[in-house]
């Protein structure tokens, strides 16, 4: 009985390392691959926010960290700047509407610095289907309409749903989605107008702040 033990014992101790070889192997292996297709995910969700024929630099390889509470939360979020010729003229950010009908709304806004939204993208939510979910674009246009809007400071009334005077539409039976996203994008906006001469302050993505 105990030969058996031992043979069977023997038997899954070596499986157990074939199979964590084998799975170590294949993240090696396929780790490029998985990095290369986020990259590119990545830009296209870069070219929905922003025009390329606006920057000429690599936008995915000057990404900064930036946490300030019209983002959303406490936490850093990732900024890539733009540049054309060297000069910053706008930015890829990162932002959280905290105030979704069904929690945090995640963003991604592209703006210049002169208070110019030049896109936005939602990249996660849990809003309602049916209703709430017409932030994103397979679903509803409504996305688009913030785009190539000039916010002329923090007291625009126009840069806000139509519920609450502005000129934004807001959904049929959903006010509350709408209005979140509307809000964070003139939040973050109003940010990006204050960041040419924090940019050099700012730490690098992957800086560790140990």
């Amino acid at each position: 009985m105990l030969d058996v033990m031992r043979k069977n014992g023997l038997r899954l101790a070596v499986f157990a390392a074939i199979t964590t070889g084998v799975t170590a192997v294949v993240n090696t292996v396929t780790k490029p691959t998985i990095h290369h297709q986020t990259l590119l995910q990545q830009q296209v969700l870069f070219d929905q926010v922003i025009p390329s024929e606006l920057y000429d630099n690599n936008l995915q390889q000057e990404c900064y960290l930036l946490t300030d509470p019209a983002l959303g939360n406490a936490q850093p979020h990732q900024v890539w700047v733009a540049r054309k010729q060297d000069k910053p003229v706008a930015v890829v950010i990162e932002s959280t509407a905290p105030d979704g009908y069904s929690g945090n709304i995640q963003l991604l806004v592209g703006a210049d610095f002169q208070g110019k939204v030049l896109g936005t993208r939602v990249t996660e939510h849990h809003e309602t289907p049916g209703l709430g979910d017409k932030i994103e674009p397979r679903i509803s246009d409504w996305i688009f309409s913030l785009s190539n809007r000039q916010l002329t400071g923090a007291d625009d009334k126009s840069f806000a749903v139509k519920k609450d005077g502005g000129n934004i539409d807001q959904f049929t039976g959903a006010t509350i989605t709408p209005r979140a996203v509307v809000n964070a994008v003139k939040r973050t906006t109003l940010l990006v107008e204050t960041l040419p001469n924090k940019l050099t302050s700012l730490p690098a993505c992957g800086e560790s702040n140990e």
